[in-house]
């Protein structure tokens, strides 16, 4: 076997079973918290890593498309960045949880797109270019909108540095992101080679950021783990459902629905944990490590049981991301 179909069938078993591989790591860094904590200070490299080379699968045609349908995809963002703040708010106020977690689960639903949503929605045979452009879209508006709304929704429980996260997130995601995609357009060669590690890179970036915010707060889950769950279920699943209600009732077709339906139900959970860890409690980063495995299970039975169903108009194209 060669080089590239071993890479490739590496990184097809780490796509396919990556939420297990992310519960299962969890699972050993919560039973062995003092072994992993020491992780934490790489969660912000790691995701960093992450957005240079969601930048470098980017092409021109992802920025043309804001042009072509800016009405869809200014849709999808809005509804991502009204949806997801004010359920999580509302799912960790209807749950009593702590001000930590509260502000955590706000934090997440504060987040831009995860680039696994791009993948998602082309094996539900949704609008493929849609959802790279919502993801594209939200993760530039990213470190303006997310600190104003955890300032907003978050700010009565614990204190919100908004400048610190503006800055976090310039570091983190939008410089990287650019970086990305200058590397494209002048070594276009190399990315493409570096693309081939790009899902196992991800995975294994998301796989040691999900160990570290368990090992940091391993008493704390091991308290209130359930009822977390259930919050970071629930905060996924009505995303998803008004995701697709508003596709619905704005006039989309069906697979434009399907796309808004994911990008607003699926976060980019890494980039909530790295922030938390920073600005607020190790706790505050509990519900994005859970998300962070939640949102692909669920993801992946969505897409699932759309992709059994008829593909109405055909626009699905396959796509390369990571996982978030």
């Amino acid at each position: 076997m060669s080089r590239l179909a071993r890479l490739a069938a590496v990184n097809a078993f780490t796509g396919r079973w990556f939420a297990l591989i992310v519960l299962v790591a969890g699972g050993i860094a919560l039973l062995t918290p003092g072994t992993f904590s020491p992780l934490g200070p790489a969660v912000p490299w790691l995701l960093a890593v992450i957005m240079l080379g969601m930048g470098m699968t980017l092409r021109a045609g992802d920025f043309a498309i804001v042009a072509r349908r800016p009405w869809a995809i200014a849709l999808g963002v809005a509804a991502q960045y009204v949806v997801m703040p004010l359920t999580g708010l509302g799912v960790a106020t209807l749950l009593d949880l702590s001000p930590a977690l509260t502000a955590g689960m706000v934090l997440v639903g504060s987040a831009p797109g995860g680039t696994a949503s791009n993948v998602m929605v082309y094996l539900a045979k949704g609008d493929t270019a849609l959802s790279v452009a919502m993801t594209t879209v939200s993760t530039l508006l990213a470190p303006l909108l997310t600190p104003l709304l955890v300032l907003w929704l978050a700010g009565r429980f614990l204190p919100v540095d908004t400048g610190g996260l503006f800055v976090s997130i310039l570091q983190v995601v939008l410089v990287p992101v650019v970086l990305g995609v200058v590397l494209r357009l002048l070594l276009p060669g190399l990315v493409d080679r570096l693309l081939e590690v790009l899902p196992l890179v991800s995975v294994l970036g998301i796989t040691v950021v999900v160990m570290a915010v368990v090992a940091g707060s391993a008493d704390t889950l091991l308290d209130i783990g359930v009822l977390l769950v259930v919050a970071v279920a629930l905060h996924n699943l009505i995303g998803l459902a008004l995701g697709y209600a508003i596709g619905k009732v704005s006039g989309l077709d069906v697979p434009s629905r399907r796309a808004v339906s994911i990008e607003v139900g699926m976060q980019n959970s890494g980039l909530a944990a790295a922030l938390a860890g920073a600005h607020f409690s190790p706790a505050a980063a509990l519900p994005a490590a859970i998300f962070s495995v939640w949102h692909n299970v669920s993801g992946s039975l969505v897409a699932g049981r759309w992709s059994r169903r008829p593909d109405p108009a055909g626009v699905a194209e396959p796509v390369t991301a990571g996982s978030s």
